[in-house]
């Protein structure tokens, strides 16, 4: 055997164990070590059958036979990753982005409406501001409440169907609100109707992101939950604007055809990137799995995460009519909303932005932690335009976090097997502090104190005992502060 042959076989040996390396991810270390050891051995022994008269010869046949990775057939490393972290995936972001600007974007913005109602129309209402405050609220509930019949639906329908009935309530439910003549007409049309669309369009694609990224799965989940912090940035002012002008009623028309288009293009972007061959219909049991309670984790987690939220719908329910408590302008009470949602759309993109590097159990427990001092420090002795704004701004930075690590962190809890089950579970408690707002505005009615500080205390607790749930958690995975979870 010459040595060009020599070199040319262990050459081969040594790229049969790399690509069985790459591809066979159990094998192990001491394997692969006897596997080369093995292969070193032969070449070894065959060398030493033959005589090698000549160095400078073999050093050129070297050269002449370096074999590249490509020519071997061994695999990019970050070829796999890289196809699944984006690409088409963005147009998913867009549409996902757009159904969070239609849903949570107009839930927040309720405030706006609140107030106007609540001066014009039932100003001699008994407990207007808890009755009114009520159809945010019935929205919020069934657009949690209902998200694992949702479920169902979807993996019955599929997501383009479910997406399409549920633009179509969307849309439906806000133009009927449009003819309220009382504070019913809409509980039934923007809380059950708006609320059971939005919550059709929510669950059909909150699953199907994640599909589409890898490494910039965070930012693509930060970007998607802005959404709603550019909804509440530019709903309040088309409410205030056409309120003034024409009134309610087309208020809820022209927000509703908004609603639709954006709603479209989401029908049209949005789809799985592996969509199952055959439809199997999900059993509820399969969609709530509640042996994600052993996990005391999780379960810290979702109490963590109940508790903070009790404090977070307040804010935008009651800065405006706190405004004109005040005797600010409508237009300034509707642009302390706006900047509150403004400043929650890039305090998503950085919470997102964050997770991915300082962990995303920290980045929750940080801004948490920040949203109660904004309540109690600054929120309790603003008294000013100028001082509501700062506030306004400090809270909508911070305020959105749950929101855009809802899903790393159940991820990251649980595991993939587990976390649609886990964040139906999560969606389905997220009911109960929906009733927030009711629960402070009967405080606000039975005690004697300032007019608005039971709802600046009742927020700021709220989020401050969150925040310590938050930290009693990060502490049960790491006891050292500074480490990334």
């Amino acid at each position: 055997m010459t040595s060009k042959e020599k070199i040319k076989k262990g050459l081969e040996a040594m790229a049969i164990i790399l690509k069985s390396m790459i591809n066979e991810h159990t094998i192990t270390l001491d394997n692969s070590n006897e596997k080369i050891v093995s292969n070193l051995e032969t070449i070894s022994s065959s060398s030493n059958n033959q005589s090698i008269s000549d160095t400078t010869e073999v050093v050129e046949d070297q050269k002449d036979l370096q074999v590249s990775e490509d020519e071997i057939g061994l695999p990019s490393p970050a070829t796999k990753e890289d196809e699944h972290d984006g690409g088409y995936g963005w147009f998913v972001v867009l549409g996902a982005f757009l159904v969070q600007v239609t849903s949570f974007g107009t839930g927040t913005s309720w405030g706006v409406m609140q107030d106007y109602f609540q001066q014009h129309m039932f100003s001699d209402t008994p407990n207007a501001a808890v009755n009114l405050s009520f159809v945010g609220t019935i929205a919020m509930v069934f657009m949690n409440a209902t998200s694992p019949i949702i479920q169902i639906c979807v993996s019955i329908f599929g997501i383009r169907y479910v997406l399409i009935v549920g633009t179509i309530f969307v849309g439906l439910g806000l133009e009927m609100a449009g003819f309220s003549s009382q504070i019913w007409h809409l509980y039934l049309t923007q809380g059950v109707v708006f609320g059971m669309g939005a919550s059709c369009i929510y669950v059909a694609i909150m699953g199907v992101a994640p599909q589409w990224f890898t490494k910039r799965r965070g930012l693509a989940l930060g970007i998607i939950a802005s959404g709603s912090g550019i909804g509440g940035l530019i709903i309040p002012f088309v409410m205030t604007a056409i309120n003034s002008g024409l009134g309610p009623g087309w208020t809820y028309r022209v927000l509703g055809f908004i609603c639709l288009f954006c709603d479209i293009i989401a029908c049209i972007t949005v789809r799985e990137r592996n969509p199952p061959a055959v439809k199997h219909r999900k059993k509820l049991s399969q969609i709530i799995n509640f042996s994600v309670l052993k996990d005391t984790n999780f379960v810290l987690f979702t109490i963590a995460s109940n508790v903070g939220l009790f404090g977070y719908f307040i804010p935008y329910f009651f800065i405006p009519s706190y405004a004109t408590y005040l005797g600010l302008s409508d237009s300034q009470g509707s642009a302390l909303v706006a900047v509150t949602a403004a400043c929650n759309f890039v305090g998503r993109i950085i919470t997102g932005f964050l997770a991915d590097r300082i962990g995303k159990i920290n980045t929750n427990m940080i801004f948490t932690f920040i949203t109660s001092l904004s309540c109690l420090l600054i929120w309790t002795f603003a008294s000013s335009y100028g001082s509501l704004m700062g506030f306004s701004v400090v809270f909508g930075l911070t305020s959105g976090s749950f929101f855009a690590l809802i899903s790393p962190i159940t991820a990251y809890l649980l595991g993939m097997e587990l976390f649609p089950s886990g964040l139906s579970l999560l969606l389905l408690t997220n009911v109960i502090p929906v009733f927030g707002p009711n629960i402070a505005s009967a405080i606000e009615a039975s005690v004697n104190s300032k007019p608005y500080f039971s709802y600046k205390m009742f927020a700021g607790v709220a989020y401050l005992l969150s925040a310590l749930l938050l930290a009693l958690l990060k502490l049960k995975y790491n006891r050292n502060i500074f480490a990334k979870v």
